[in-house]
Parts: C-alpha cells; sequence; structure tokens
C-alpha cells in the first residue's frame, strides 16, 4: 500500500485516543503497522496473541482513529481486512510535570524484550547547553531521525531509535525548593 496518501502527523488529543496508545500491547501492534498493512491474524503471529486479542486491540485502535483498514479481499467467504497506520507518526501529548511520559515507557520495555544477543546501541550523555544549543541539537535528532525513516525499508528487520532531550529537575526543585 502506498503510504504517501497518509497524513504526516495524527495528534492524540482525546481520552480515548491516549488510552489506546498507553498500552504496551497496541504500541506494539502499532509497530507492526509501522510499514505495511497486516491482517488481524499476521497481526497475532507478529505480536504473540491469540486472534480474538488481536482484534479486540485493533478495534480499541481502530475506534481512536489511530488505524484503518486499507484493503479488504474475500477469502473463502470471508472478508479479510488489512489494517495500516493512520499517520506515518503520532504525536502524543506532554505528559506534564511528574506525568508518567507513555512513550519512553514503551521504548524501555521493548528495548528489555529485545534480543540480548542482537546489537544494540544505548547511552546517555549529560549535556550543558545554552537554549540556542539545545534548540539547535533537538532540530537535528528530528532532522536525522526523517532522514533515516525516509530510508527505511519494509524488508529489513526492523530498528528503533528514541531519544529523549530534556531539562532534568535540579536538586533544588525535587526536594521543594525553587525553579
Amino acid at each position: 500500500m502506498p503510504t504517501d496518501d497518509l497524513p504526516e502527523t495524527f495528534h492524540v488529543t482525546t481520552d480515548e485516543q491516549l488510552r489506546a496508545v498507553s498500552s504496551l500491547t497496541r504500541h506494539r501492534i502499532m509497530a507492526v503497522l509501522r510499514f505495511e498493512p497486516a491482517t488481524i491474524t499476521q497481526i497475532a503471529e507478529r505480536v504473540g496473541l491469540a486472534k480474538g486479542s488481536s482484534s479486540y486491540h485493533v478495534r480499541l485502535l481502530e475506534r481512536a482513529g489511530l488505524v484503518k483498514v486499507v484493503r479488504t479481499r474475500k477469502v473463502r467467504g470471508v472478508t479479510e481486512r488489512y489494517y495500516a497506520m493512520a499517520a506515518r507518526s503520532i504525536v502524543l501529548p506532554d505528559p506534564g510535570e511528574g506525568g508518567p511520559d507513555v512513550l519512553m515507557r514503551h521504548a524501555v520495555a521493548d528495548l528489555e524484550a529485545a534480543p540480548v544477543d542482537g546489537e544494540r546501541h544505548v547511552g546517555m550523555a549529560h549535556l550543558r547547553l545554552t537554549d540556542e544549543q539545545f534548540a539547535e541539537l533537538s532540530a537535528r535528532l528530528r532532522e536525522l531521525a526523517d532522514e533515516y525513516r525516509k530510508l527505511s525499508d519494509p524488508s529489513l528487520p526492523d530498528a528503533s531509535l528514541v531519544f529523549a532531550l530534556f531539562h532534568p529537575r535540579s536538586r533544588a526543585q525535587a526536594e521543594g525548593g525553587t525553579k
């Protein structure tokens, strides 16, 4: 299925949508649909779910507008539906101070579930940047991710890139001092 007609972004704005993306299982289903459409059976096999569970989660994602049916075909008298993401990327609302960051929690869960003998590159850097440097680094990271997303080939194995650029809470803030 060509993805040229997909909107670039889908902004999660409702509680129903936020609940839909908050599930690790549904996050993994959306990862299956990231590059190519799939049926309930294909999704179930790739995520390791029973078909009934897969169908339940896909229906919730569809109701929330995050996935959609992009193609149907008749197979032995049954209509087979192919699902795909509703947009190339999903933008989640800011969780707010002290709130759980759903995306990062899912990324950590995926990293922990990745094969230990597989290639992984995990690191953390502590930086001291001006506001301008912070904004420039953020833009460069997004550009680099976009550049490689355009090179993605559905026939190749998945690779996940996760980055977070933020100002951590200072010790004074953590102890109830001023910001």
